[in-house]
């Protein structure tokens, strides 16, 4: 798979989350959020929580989970994003956590029937 085809496929799950999100009431602020540190894949507002997601897509949790993906390095830099993200677009009243999102296709953006699996506060 091409860099291109992995980064369309990728951005085709955060749609499919954000989806899931909006149907859930979730307000979405943001989509691929970048900053000098790195990358929040979707930023949403629920009314309480403002919710920095971090969204992985697989074809299946064969070798891994997709939250596995999160190392420590990973949630430094989506620290790091999201504390710049909050210092241009403060959110007074909303509490800030970071979530993963998974979502296995098997068959890519031919899957019917994605699954999803969402870890709240992840870390």
């Amino acid at each position: 798979m091409s860099g291109g085809e992995a980064r369309l496929l990728g951005r085709w799950g955060e749609a499919l989350v954000a989806q899931r999100l909006r149907r859930q009431g979730c307000r979405i602020l943001a989509s691929g959020y970048r900053s000098r540190f790195g990358e929040i894949d979707l930023i949403a507002s629920d009314g309480t929580y403002l919710r920095f997601v971090e969204v992985k897509l697989r074809k299946s949790a064969a070798f891994a989970p997709g939250y596995a993906a999160v190392d420590a390095r990973k949630r430094e830099k989506l620290r790091a994003t999201a504390q710049m993200y909050l210092a241009l677009h403060p959110q007074p009243g909303l509490q800030p956590r970071f979530d993963v999102a998974e979502v296995y296709a098997p068959r890519g953006m031919e899957t019917p029937n994605p699954e999803f699996r969402y870890w709240e506060n992840a870390f």
